[in-house]
């Protein structure tokens, strides 16, 4: 291998330590500030304003409800529409919280209930929207009001409201708080009031949806008004699924909506060019600057420091107890394949008493022996012959040959019984045991002087090989190097489905378990019933019954011990050895196409993904408590531009809505001048705060509209309050008077009566 290609890949694995300390962003999420008293200098304020110029406005948003006086420049109070309640037992007492008074106390956040249908602008618990406007009330000053709320109310609504759920708001506000008007209007037509707009396309992106509403003299044009089904909530659900996707594993931290929205508000932006900014977003060159670290509460791991010396002794003891464990273990490995020899001696004498015996004699020595027949019992030679070599020849190469040591007295073993007393019969029997032993382990060295050969023309054979036939030689190289990756991934996806308790091999063993502990097994070591208390479990006496055990087993760590006869073989090396001889003598292989190579996290998009362009320690709470937001960045807004490709959501984007508006829709309605329309698109809502919002849609427009097309666009002064302040400013107007429903127009025409205005919805 070419030392180049060595060098460069440790100049890559080195080069993050030049790049700075991660900038880490803390988790934000929805909490309790502070208390908020009722504010009762504005109820009084308000009864000093002339008649008809004081009103109680209420932006009753799915993500906040902002309330004050029209008087006032901006509202008193915004507050999630969420509500708690709960009885604590024992104190006996009922507790209700609203608004971020609900994130006060710990047992009320297990209760939380939102007013509104997730993801949509509908309110869907009138419960909480009844606790949520007594809430409003209360803080604007109102309690004191004997029987009911002695001012006018301008409540804005979503587009195309629901009937129900506007009959169910004026019902509220009349039967319950007794008000004497009540008036609906849209939020994003209020923000466009504000900001003096008189025709043009209003783009709307609030929380639970987006709306693009052309308007026309003031007046909305509500029957070419179309909606995208995706908004701020949608966002951080999004996000929220795509951080669980990345870290699949697990991901130690509380993950949560709240968290996702202030991600989504904080990290995201729209990309001018989506599909040339995500080709090279996850380049390694300024990946550190493109992503956003998140760093989750975590509890830091107290190491205790210790002195030089007692890492010393520690060193030591840990010294000491590993050769009293080796030597422990090299008696047991000695004792094993002692018995084992014995068994076989055993074995090879029963095989030589069959020989030239009838049918009867052989079958009574095989009943002796416990076998069931000669097959049997030529397995069991062939077993215990190759466990034993395998024992033998499991450290060769590894060890020092063994001292010649002086061969024993065996003296006794050829002096007859008769002719020995006690003591000497007892010393022979030491004497043949011995014998056994040292029989055993010339044996064992002869076979591993014959493993030596072996191993040795093997690789005179391999070397001739490679002289003779090169490229053959490599092929075969290649396919074994292959072959052995192979066995890898199955192994490691094998302990992955092992790990993971959903999985079939998990599954499959988990039922022999309960299978083994049932009184009626079934399956292939049940197919015998064993009644309770019986003597009729011959559970064993078929050979394929003990198969349950090997697949309990499966997974287990094989070569554990040194009697395991199945070991599991040292893949990882058995590749190693392969690419250094492709390495040396195969042109076309480099170090780019080891296995080395191929796991180093430099060269991993993956890690890149999760975990950015440094090495990931994952025995470091820190780094495991953090999330790297990367590529979710511009994907999450990207959705409003493209919610088929991205999201697999069935509608056009945001262009492509505008688009059709502009260029087929309004030039189709006589009298209109579509210009006027293209000179004020105006932009509000949460959404379009999005960095690049304005120049995304600009481009994207002016590759729909003709050359030379008047369009400009603009945003509103504050996309989030200006729904409010519209509806604060428009309260006062004679509009607004003459849109109000009184108390009477409701007692004498019903709840679901509404008078139409440039502002609200149609009837």
């Amino acid at each position: 291998m070419a030392p180049s290609a060595i060098d460069d890949m440790a100049g890559r694995r080195e080069a993050w330590k030049n790049l700075p300390p991660p900038t880490l962003y803390p988790v934000k999420e929805a909490r309790f500030e502070k208390y908020l008293p009722p504010q009762v200098d504005g109820h009084e304020r308000a009864l000093a304003q002339p008649d008809g110029q004081a009103s109680i406005i209420i932006d009753n948003g799915s993500s906040s409800v902002r309330a004050g006086w029209s008087f006032e420049a901006k509202p008193r109070l915004a507050i999630p529409p969420i509500m708690a309640k709960y009885r604590d037992r024992k104190l006996g007492r009922t507790f209700s919280f609203a608004g971020q008074d609900c994130y006060a106390d710990t047992a009320a956040r297990g209760h939380i209930r939102n007013a509104f249908e997730a993801g949509t602008g509908i309110v869907s618990n009138w419960d909480v929207m009844e606790h949520i406007l007594d809430h409003v009330f209360i803080k604007l000053g109102m309690n004191g009001v004997e029987g009911a709320i002695d001012m006018p109310v301008v409540i804005t609504e979503a587009v195309a409201n629901l009937p129900y759920s506007r009959k169910s708001m004026t019902e509220i506000i009349f039967e319950c708080y007794g008000a004497p008007g009540l008036t609906y209007g849209i939020d994003s037509l209020f923000s466009y009031h504000h900001n003096k707009g008189k025709t043009g396309l209003v783009v709307s992106s609030s929380y639970s949806a987006t709306h693009l509403i052309p308007v026309y003299n003031s007046k909305a044009m509500l029957a070419q008004a179309t909606r995208l089904n995706w908004g701020g909530w949608h966002m951080a659900e999004y996000l929220l699924k795509l951080i669980k996707l990345k870290y699949h594993n697990g991901f130690p931290g509380k993950l949560n909506s709240s968290q996702a929205e202030q991600m989504v508000r904080d990290f995201c932006y729209i990309s001018n060019d989506y599909d040339q900014e995500l080709s090279h977003f996850m380049n390694w060159t300024g990946l550190e600057d493109r992503e956003r670290i998140i760093q989750y509460p975590y509890t830091e791991e107290v190491i205790v420091q210790k002195t030089e010396e007692e890492l010393a002794k520690i060193a030591e003891r840990k010294k000491e107890s590993g050769r009293r464990l080796q030597e422990q273990a090299a008696k047991m490995r000695l004792e094993r394949l002692l018995k084992k020899e014995q068994e076989l001696e055993y074995y090879k004498d029963v095989q030589r008493r069959l020989v030239d015996q009838n049918k009867k004699e052989t079958k009574r020595i095989l009943d002796d022996a416990e076998v069931k027949d000669e097959a049997h019992l030529e397995r069991l030679v062939k077993d215990l012959e190759r466990s034993i070599k395998k024992a033998r020849t499991k450290d060769l190469g590894g060890e020092q040959e063994e001292e010649q040591a002086a061969p024993p007295d065996f003296s006794l073993l050829e002096v007859p019984d008769d002719q020995l007393d006690e003591a000497g019969i007892k010393q022979k029997r030491q004497q043949r045991l011995l014998k056994s032993n040292h029989d055993a382990r010339a044996r064992g060295k002869a076979e591993k002087e014959a493993e030596k050969a072996r191993i040795a023309e093997e690789a005179r054979l391999d070397e001739e090989r490679r002289t003779n036939d090169l490229e053959g030689w490599l092929e075969d190289k290649r396919q074994a190097r292959l072959a052995k990756i192979a066995q890898i991934k199955e192994r490691d996806r094998l302990k992955a489905d092992l790990g993971n308790r959903k999985s079939l091999a998990s599954q499959i063993r988990m039922k022999n378990i309960a299978n083994l502990a049932s009184d009626t097994p079934s399956g292939p070591a049940g197919g015998r019933k064993r009644r309770r208390g019986g003597d009729d479990d011959d559970f064993g006496a078929n050979d394929d019954d003990w198969g349950v055990y090997r697949s309990v087993a499966m997974g287990a760590n094989k070569g554990d011990s040194d009697d395991d006869e199945e070991g599991e073989e040292d893949l990882e090396a058995a590749v190693k050895s392969l690419e250094n001889d492709l390495l040396e003598y195969d042109k076309d292989f480099t170090y780019e196409n080891t296995l080395e190579a191929q796991k180093d996290w430099t060269k991993s998009l993956l890690h890149a993904f999760r975990y950015g362009p440094r090495p990931f320690d994952a025995g470091s709470p820190a780094e495991t408590h953090r999330i790297h937001l990367n590529v979710e960045r511009i994907r999450v807004p990207e959705v409003l531009f493209q919610p088929n490709a991205i999201a697999g959501i069935d509608q056009a984007g945001i262009v492509e809505i505008a688009g059709d508006i502009l260029t087929q829709r309004l030039p189709g309605i006589p009298g209109l001048d579509r210009d006027a329309f293209l000179r004020d698109i105006f932009l509000t809502g949460g959404n379009t705060l999005f960095q690049n919002f304005d120049e995304r849609l600009r481009s994207g427009l002016m590759a729909l509209l003709p050359a030379g097309s008047p369009l400009a666009i603009r945003r509103a002064q504050d996309a989030v309050l200006d729904a409010w302040k519209g509806a604060a400013g428009w309260a006062g107007t004679p509009d607004a008077r003459r849109a109000m429903v009184t108390k009477e127009e409701y007692q004498e025409k019903g709840a679901e009566y509404i008078k139409e205005h440039d502002m609200g919805n149609a009837f």
